[in-house]
């Protein structure tokens, strides 16, 4: 087909239908690209992610390393990090005027600390490019042509396409998969990814705000560990440390029915016998004063004192007066300490997804389907997700920009 004839439709106007119309511009300059948003909306997600901030990528620069962040889509996102990954999208932003930062976690965000340059910049990309944008198109049904696809839109004209890239983003429930199933594609069923832990009713929530780091969790009866900062909330405890759990463990806690046992490790020792290690450490160099004036572990203060409560160990003893009960009762309280989680909170405004479009029914080369020529998928619609830290937007990024290659090398 003569290139100048070729008209594209990406569906979705978050950050992978933005990056996939920009990438298929640069590829194919002679086609005419239209995103079609069913919102009033464009990047609304880039918008608030980050606490409005937003988190472009991350300072992972190995591909293995990098692909490790993926609870679903590993083995398959390392092949596609080799065409667009974190020092791309790194170089693409800063070369077109967008100043980063890279902060001691690795996190990447905006030198101005604002998303909106983020979106300026995708913007700009654009309008430059002369990629049309249609707000409030909603796709009712994709029918496969000869020459394509005709959408059809609630209250317009069908729109008949030469090649169409899905970007719609990750669906809550089944029925917003319903249409590409329809389609013949394999769809994993969606859950929720990276939420926050509920515990209601329980008294260390009024210590909010208390961040302690590093720290390990772990879900016992499972496999499920992490580590990391950790945040106490008013409605229980969220930071990156329970974040990872809740996108490794996405599935299994949502047949536990967001209902599980959490043990902290408040210390983030490997074993007990670290902690006693330190415990007999802090009764040699502390002897005679109080425990209670006395944390030798670094956590915060009002924490110490809400944890030797919890556990019956009398704060005004001495180190030098802790007998074996106390000290096993320590060990507890800063090794394994128990918590019961009872629901999820979403995290900020930002909603991830596991689940969506099955990698197996995808050329992860290309992004297009293997069910439907003509059609590739890009972003969250994949069964690809990550943990905090700019992985999801990295995987928006690299499977936008190979589906905008329309499976040119």
């Amino acid at each position: 087909m003569n290139e100048k004839q070729l008209k594209v439709g990406i569906i979705g106007g978050g950050a992978a239908g933005f990056f996939a119309a920009i990438s298929c511009k640069q590829h194919h300059p002679y086609a005419d690209v239209i995103i079609l948003e069913k919102s009033s909306k464009i990047l609304s997600k880039v918008k608030i992610s980050g606490g409005g901030r937003c988190n472009v990528t991350n300072a992972t620069y190995s591909i293995s390393e990098l692909s490790k962040n993926y609870p679903r889509g590993e083995k398959q996102l390392k092949k596609a990090f080799s065409q667009f990954m974190t020092t791309h999208t790194k170089e693409w932003f800063e070369s077109r005027g967008v100043k980063l930062v890279t902060q001691k976690d690795k996190c990447i965000f905006p030198e101005a600390q604002d998303s909106q340059v983020i979106i300026d910049c995708l913007i700009n990309e654009v309008n430059k490019f002369g990629i049309t944008i249609k707000i409030h198109t909603h796709i009712e049904d994709i029918i496969a042509k000869e020459q394509g696809y005709e959408l059809a839109i609630r209250g317009q004209k069908p729109i008949v396409f030469n090649k169409i890239i899905l970007a719609s983003g990750g669906q809550p429930k089944m029925s917003g998969l319903q249409w590409l199933q329809d389609l013949g594609h394999k769809i994993e069923p969606p859950v929720p990814s990276l939420f926050t832990f509920n515990i209601p009713k329980n008294p260390i929530t009024e210590l909010m705000g208390i961040v302690v780091n590093p720290v390990s969790v772990k879900i016992p009866g499972t496999k499920l560990e992490d580590d990391g900062p950790l945040l106490i909330t008013h409605w229980g405890m969220s930071g990156p440390a329970i974040l990872k759990l809740s996108a490794w463990g996405a599935r299994v806690l949502k047949e536990k029915n967001y209902q599980f046992k959490i043990l902290v490790n408040w210390l983030n020792q490997k074993n007990e016998e670290a902690v006693r290690v330190l415990i007999q450490t802090a009764i040699s160099d502390l002897g005679g004063k109080m425990i209670k004036n006395t944390n030798p572990f670094d956590l915060p203060n009002r924490l110490w004192i809400f944890l030797l409560s919890k556990y019956d160990i009398n704060e005004e003893l001495r180190w030098n007066e802790l007998g074996k009960k106390a000290r096993n009762k320590m060990v507890q309280l800063l090794y394994i300490d128990e918590y019961e989680v009872s629901g999820k909170t979403t995290f900020k405004e930002e909603f991830v997804t596991c689940g969506g479009v099955s990698l197996s029914d995808v050329n992860i080369k290309t992004m297009e389907s293997k069910i439907c020529p003509g059609m590739y998928f890009s972003g969250e619609l994949l069964d690809i997700d990550g943990i905090t830290g700019g992985f999801n937007f990295q995987a928006a990024w690299t499977t936008g920009f190979i589906a905008g290659k329309l499976g040119n090398s």
